[in-house]
């Protein structure tokens, strides 16, 4: 199964090197987004099978955007450890959290087939 993704970050530079990465791996990236708006205008064209969502969004929260993604499972990212915002993911609808250090193709497939029915 070739899982597609959503990535939402604001660095454009990080999307570059994420799109970049995953795609070698053997991702599709369907799509980018760099804010709430624009990542939810692109879940709802394209239907990824998961989006990766930065946790700060510049001014917004990448938390208020993956409660409204839903059903779409949502992976939190971040350059700061998932120590700093362990409550915050707990309580949060996303499937799992990656450093953006560790992304990986693999550790996206890996969050995604821990999900019931997969």
């Amino acid at each position: 199964m070739t899982l597609r993704c959503l990535l939402v970050d604001d660095n454009d530079h990080f999307l570059a090197a994420a799109r970049d990465l995953l795609e070698r791996e053997g991702l599709v990236v369907a799509g980018i987004a760099s804010d709430i708006a624009g990542a939810l205008g692109r879940a709802g064209e394209l239907g990824p099978d998961v989006a990766l969502v930065d946790i700060n969004l510049g001014g917004e929260s990448g938390f208020d955007l993956a409660r409204r993604l839903s059903p779409t499972p949502v992976i939190m990212i971040s350059t700061h450890s998932g120590d700093d915002y362990e409550d915050l993911i707990e309580d949060s609808p996303a499937i799992g959290f990656l450093n953006k250090v560790e992304l990986s193709g693999s550790a996206v497939i890996q969050l995604v087939s821990a999900l019931p029915g997969r």
